[in-house]
């Protein structure tokens, strides 16, 4: 796999320098409303987030559990479409972090496979993860991230097989994403014993930055995933406390707060 030369490929190469991982935070696009969406990032931002993950919302987020399924759900009844999320991404990358999208393959294939990759890149995107798309179904997506030279990042789980394992990493750039354990996304009381034996295992295989997502909601607990991964990613967290948030204010400083102790922890 070729690598390109994009924001998220260049702060895995100073997080590497220092030290430490860095450290991702997701929200849907749309979520609380369109216009809050960027508050909420900047929150983060301000907080010691590194890149950003924005969600396109989805009707079947087959990965989600139930906090970010109702985020994208109420993001979806805001109206939230494809030109409102390359909105979010350039607002995001105008703020100085790598921006990525996440999202199933139903929204790429109906907007355009090239479209997409355009779009993307004119947002000032640096790549995309496909959590459903498989690698003998990517022929199309892969010709278009190197016409629009973008990262494309596949999942891999506890469950791929050691056959499997090198054909999805090989086609990965940017970073891999490690499914931290079987299951779908949400806060837990602690991070899988899975995640650091399946870091273990990519890395036998591939040079590539190996990002862990699902279930990391404290510092504490990235800094535990931080010891052996490259990357870590949170987005329950940040998501349920605007849920619970009686104004986008209160909202923004709660995920501040939270960004900042996870900011510590993955430089603990």
């Amino acid at each position: 796999m070729v690598e390109f030369d994009t924001p998220l490929a260049r702060l895995f190469s100073r997080t590497k320098s220092e030290k430490r991982a860095a450290l991702i935070g997701y929200l849907p696009a749309g979520f609380p409303t369109i216009e809050g969406a960027p508050r909420v990032i900047a929150a983060m931002v301000e907080g010691g987030v590194d890149a950003i993950e924005i969600g396109f919302p989805y009707s079947d987020p087959v990965m989600d559990g139930p906090i970010i399924q109702d985020a994208a759900d109420q993001a979806i009844k805001n109206g939230t479409g494809a030109s409102d999320v390359f909105d979010l991404v350039k607002s995001t990358a105008a703020l100085g972090v790598p921006t990525v999208v996440m999202t199933y393959w139903n929204p790429i294939e109906r907007y355009g496979v090239d479209e997409f990759g355009s779009a993307l890149m004119a947002a000032g995107g640096s790549g995309v993860i496909t959590p459903d798309l498989t690698i003998e179904e990517s022929a199309r997506w892969a010709q278009a991230s190197v016409k629009s030279q973008f990262n494309r990042i596949y999942v891999i789980a506890p469950s791929t097989s050691e056959s499997r394992m090198p054909l999805v990493t090989s086609q990965c750039s940017g970073f891999i994403y490690a499914a931290s354990l079987m299951g779908v996304t949400g806060t837990r009381n602690s991070v899988s014993g899975d995640a650091r034996s399946l870091v273990a295992r990519i890395r036998s295989g591939s040079d590539l930055p190996v990002a862990v997502g699902l279930g990391v909601s404290t510092g504490d607990q990235a800094r535990e995933v931080a010891q052996y991964a490259d990357g870590v990613i949170v987005g329950s967290a940040f998501i349920r406390l605007i849920q619970q948030s009686a104004t986008i204010e209160e909202g923004c400083e709660r995920v501040r707060e939270l960004a900042a102790s996870l900011s510590a922890g993955v430089r603990g």
